[in-house]
């Protein structure tokens, strides 16, 4: 085991990671900016292949959702691994697999390798999510986790809103297979800067000055995997963040198809509107996020105040279910474009809340938990459009079942996460 740094070195190290620290949530979200094109680029890309090997809709649902099969199962894994080796070298080995398996998608001839190729990316990518909100909980305190939250998080949007009319242009232009070839290879540039500025894993976990020691332990509280799972928050975030995700999941999966089939657009056409739709979920995220930390540094209560976000997040998306009720294209592409924008509310809100509610110690274990909930729901929504539209040959099923996951998550924030179900923490 390797010795601590001296005080001298610890405040240099610190002092270098603080400067840096806005950069690297910068750069985290550009990581995640770079996996979600490589998550949404087979939702654009099957509405050639689907037709070029006569795919059905469930099967490209499965193919879809073969990457959250792994991704889920290592996300509780990956936080214990980025926990006990911190965010650096992790980070590195899991986006070398990611691009690589995206890469290699532009030589699928057969459904069996686009579902193999889609499991190694969900291996690749399951560190992403434990490693930056580690980083960000350590680097950040209240008063301004909800922003660099807000600025990670707006990456899971802008991702889908460059990478889907950037997918449908190249897949236009070139062909599926340079498409998937083009967005994997190129993003291995992103390990440039990031093997530069993040020399040192979690700099805010070393000993501090003695005037910070308050300071210290608090961020080094730990809490149990049997203690987590016991607390009533713990499984209100766990059934609220499945909601929330099945419905980022349905768009990011399903809403190309939707505007071809049910609007008759042009491939093209899908990428511009799916990508306006993630565009403004993004724009809502951060500055949501920001205006939060506002209301916290005046002195309104931390816990209310993202919890008042989250739930008007949740309440703005479920005016999608509002096109039930009309034939009218604008009015439904407006509300596909106001319903994910509005739920961009809950975005850095929701993730900030559980860091609040949760003590620091084991982080990455508790958003391995937590993102375990998200990506459920992306096998789930995947897979069961697929199936739905099969079924029925329309997307009126899948939007009524957004509905109701919705109203399920509305209530488990207002219900269950609450601060006196919050669980108690051990100094380590």
């Amino acid at each position: 085991m390797s010795t601590l740094p001296s005080s001298a070195t610890s405040a240099r190290l610190r002092a270098a990671a603080n400067r840096l620290r806005w950069p690297v949530v910068g750069l985290l979200s550009l990581g995640m900016i770079i996996a979600y094109f490589d998550r949404v680029n087979l939702g654009v890309a099957k509405l050639v292949m689907g037709k070029e090997f006569g795919w059905t809709e469930t099967q490209l649902g499965w193919a879809l959702s073969a990457f959250f099969w792994s991704y889920t199962l290592l996300q509780i894994p990956s936080g214990v691994l980025v926990d006990r080796y911190g965010v650096r070298l992790p980070y590195i080995i899991g986006f070398l697999l990611w691009s690589l398996s995206s890469a290699a998608m532009a030589l699928t001839n057969t459904l069996a390798m686009l579902i193999l190729l889609r499991i190694l990316l969900g291996i690749g990518e399951s560190v992403v999510t434990p490693a930056s909100m580690r980083y960000i909980r350590l680097h950040f305190d209240e008063e301004n986790r909800g922003l660099a939250v807000g600025l990670y998080m707006a990456g899971t949007k802008i991702g889908p809103a460059l990478g889907l009319p950037l997918a449908a242009y190249l897949v236009a232009a070139f062909g599926w297979r340079i498409m998937f070839l083009l967005i994997g290879g190129l993003s291995l540039v992103w390990l440039i800067p990031w093997m530069a500025w993040v020399k040192k894993d979690d700099i805010a976990a070393l000993p501090r000055p003695a005037q910070g020691a308050g300071k210290a332990s608090a961020d080094q509280q730990r809490i149990s995997a049997g203690q987590i799972m016991r607390s009533p928050v713990m499984w209100g975030v766990i059934v609220g963040t499945f909601c929330y995700m099945y419905f980022v999941y349905y768009y990011m999966n399903w809403i190309p198809t939707y505007f071809e089939r049910e609007h008759n657009m042009s491939i093209t056409q899908t990428g511009w509107f799916s990508g306006a739709s993630f565009a403004g979920m993004a724009i809502v995220a951060a500055v949501s996020g920001w205006v939060a930390d506002l209301f916290i540094k005046r002195g309104y209560d931390a816990i209310n105040v993202r919890k008042a976000f989250t739930v008007g997040g949740f309440v703005c998306a479920s005016a999608q279910t509002l096109s039930l009720f009309t034939d009218s294209t604008s009015i439904e592409i407006f509300l596909t474009i106001f319903s994910l924008s509005g739920l961009g509310l809950a975005t850095a809100n929701y993730w900030a809340l559980t860091q609040s509610l949760i003590p620091g110690g084991s982080i990455a274990m508790v958003v391995g938990i937590q993102n375990t909930a998200a990506n459920l729901a992306g096998i789930v929504a995947t897979a069961l459009t697929g199936w739905m539209i099969d079924a029925t040959g329309s997307f009126d099923a899948p939007i009524r079942s957004i509905g109701i996951w919705l109203v399920i998550g509305t209530a488990c924030y207002l219900f269950l996460v609450r601060r006196k179900y919050a669980p108690k923490a051990v100094t380590a």
